[in-house]
Parts: structure tokens; C-alpha cells; sequence
């Protein structure tokens, strides 16, 4: 018998770079074109079949703009600075849209009125950017009982992502039709004024989302209703040291009432040691991500 050898044949297979583009719409707000930014993963050109998960990510009170020369300090925080400024390998579409100013950097917002361009972290090529320090909180640890006395009027309404509630439509309409984006696993995620943001277009829009995730920013009870009736799973962080408009009293009853109505995951964290930028440590970490995974519409 003649013995064969073995060969092993050794294949180079290159996977696609991630990708961060900025893709153009004409918003409703003022009939102006602004832009988004869109990333795209590791390996997204490989397989045209293949769907991908989509986070939608609503940022902060400071990270506002023009959605032109000023889109880039929505890099500043959240899943899209993790992915592309710390080039974590996160295995989402991920929306980034530019909430406008609605006249809020005139109002001597010193984090408005004089942030530093030159502060927007830059990706650099090799290597990954410092993380900055999280916020000095001198208030103590301490319980609280639940807030009770709320308005009608949502939080955060008068300048906040619910004025572009057709602009956030328009951007998934862009990314579910263009581009290999999973329906069934569209999540959303804001940090304070996003979060506020996360919990009104749940409420609005429950049937589109797998699962939400409002960091430092409140459910107004009014809000619960549908979400409850869509089954939305949730998971809500604030921070114990939070001493400003999203302290841990007002997140209780909106969640409680959500549970009342038979919403199947309500999950509240409290960092008890952390201040408002509670939402580093939730987006630096790897819980959050694989908690969406887990969710399907």
C-alpha cells in the first residue's frame, strides 16, 4: 500500500475592516440636511446575506450640533466610542444621530457654550485613545424612596429626541431598506438626555425595538403602557451618586408601574459609587452588549 502524505493547505482569509461612514438625510425639524453616523462591523462586507443587529444610540445633553462639522462629538461617549475611538470588536450596526441644539447653547451651558473641538477623541492608528477620568462626585451613598409626585409633561420634552421623533424614523427606514440591518433586532440605548429619549420612543414606537436600555435618564410612568404591552425587555441604569434631575427616586415608579403591567424583564442597576457619567462603565463593560444579543422581536 502506498501511503499518502498529508497535506495541510493553509488559507489567508482577510475579514473586512470596521467601517464608520456618515450617511445624509433632510431632517423634518427645520428642512435642513444633516448627517449620521453609521458603523459598520468587523467583517460586514464578507457575507451579503448575513443581517446584522442594529443599535440605535441617542447621546447626551453635550454632545448636540448641526449634524454637519459638528457630528463628531456624538463620538465622545457610548457604544460608537467604544467601537470605533477604543476599536472594540462589537458585532452591531450602530446609528449615531445629532440631536439639534433647540437654542440651548445660548442659554451659558458652560459644557455647550465652551467645549474644546480639539477634545473630540480621535482614533488613532495604532493604538487606542485614554479613557478620561470618570466625574469627581463628593455626595455620599445613600437609599432613597420612591418619587411620587410627578406632571403630565414628560422629562427633557422641550429640547429633547422627541422633537426628532421623525427624524429617528426616517434614519431606521434608512438603515433596515440600505443596508444589512436584522428588524427583528433593532435595540435602543441613550445616556441622560437619550435615555429620557430611549423611554419616550419605546413608548412611541414599541414595535420596532427588541429590547431598550435608558442609562441615567427616567420613565415618566406615563410612558409604561405600551412598552408593557409589547413585552419589551429593559435595562435601566442610574447612578447613586447622580445628584441632579436623574436621581435613583424618580426611576422607581415608572418601573414599578411596568411591572405591574407585566412587562417580563425589568432590570434596574444602581452604581452606587458613580455620578451621572454612570454610562462609562456601562458601555466600557460587556454586559450590556450581550444582553442585547440575547433579544429578539
Amino acid at each position: 500500500m502506498i501511503s499518502v502524505p498529508t497535506v495541510l493547505l493553509a488559507f489567508t482569509y482577510n475579514i473586512s475592516e470596521e467601517q464608520l461612514v456618515r450617511v445624509s438625510y433632510i431632517s423634518t425639524v427645520d428642512n435642513l440636511e444633516r448627517d449620521f453616523f453609521l458603523y459598520l462591523p468587523k467583517g460586514y462586507n464578507e457575507n451579503p446575506e448575513r443581517q446584522w443587529p442594529v443599535i440605535l444610540f441617542l447621546h447626551g445633553d453635550g454632545e448636540r450640533g448641526n449634524g454637519k462639522d459638528e457630528l463628531d462629538y456624538v463620538l465622545t461617549h457610548g457604544p460608537l466610542y467604544e467601537a470605533w475611538i477604543q476599536k472594540r470588536d462589537l458585532p452591531f450596526i450602530i446609528i449615531s444621530p445629532q440631536l439639534h441644539m433647540f437654542g440651548r447653547d445660548t442659554l451659558g451651558i458652560d459644557f455647550l457654550t465652551n467645549r474644546d473641538p480639539n477634545k473630540i477623541p480621535k482614533r488613532l492608528k495604532e493604538g487606542v485613545s485614554e479613557r478620561e477620568p470618570d466625574f469627581v462626585t463628593d455626595y455620599p451613598m445613600e437609599g432613597t424612596t420612591p418619587f411620587e409626585d410627578f406632571t403630565d409633561e414628560l422629562p427633557k420634552s422641550k429640547d429633547g429626541w422627541n422633537r426628532v421623533e421623525d427624524d429617528l424614523l426616517s434614519i431606521l427606514n434608512i438603515v433596515t431598506t440600505k443596508y444589512n440591518a436584522d428588524k427583528n433586532r433593532i435595540y435602543l440605548s441613550g445616556l441622560s438626555y437619550g435615555g429620557f429619549g430611549t423611554w419616550y420612543m419605546a413608548s412611541k414606537h414599541p414595535e420596532l425595538f427588541a429590547a431598550i436600555n435608558p442609562i441615567v435618564g427616567w420613565g415618566h410612568p406615563s410612558l409604561m403602557e405600551p412598552i408593557a404591552k409589547y413585552k419589551i425587555p429593559v435595562w435601566t441604569f442610574a447612578g447613586g451618586r447622580d445628584n441632579g434631575d436623574e436621581k435613583v427616586e424618580y426611576f422607581l415608579k415608572g418601573l414599578n408601574k411596568l411591572e405591574e403591567l407585566g412587562d417580563p424583564e425589568v432590570l434596574f442597576t444602581i452604581h452606587e459609587d458613580m455620578g451621572h457619567d454612570t454610562w462609562k462603565r456601562v458601555y466600557a463593560g460587556e454586559d450590556i452588549y450581550n444582553w442585547f444579543l440575547k433579544h429578539s422581536k
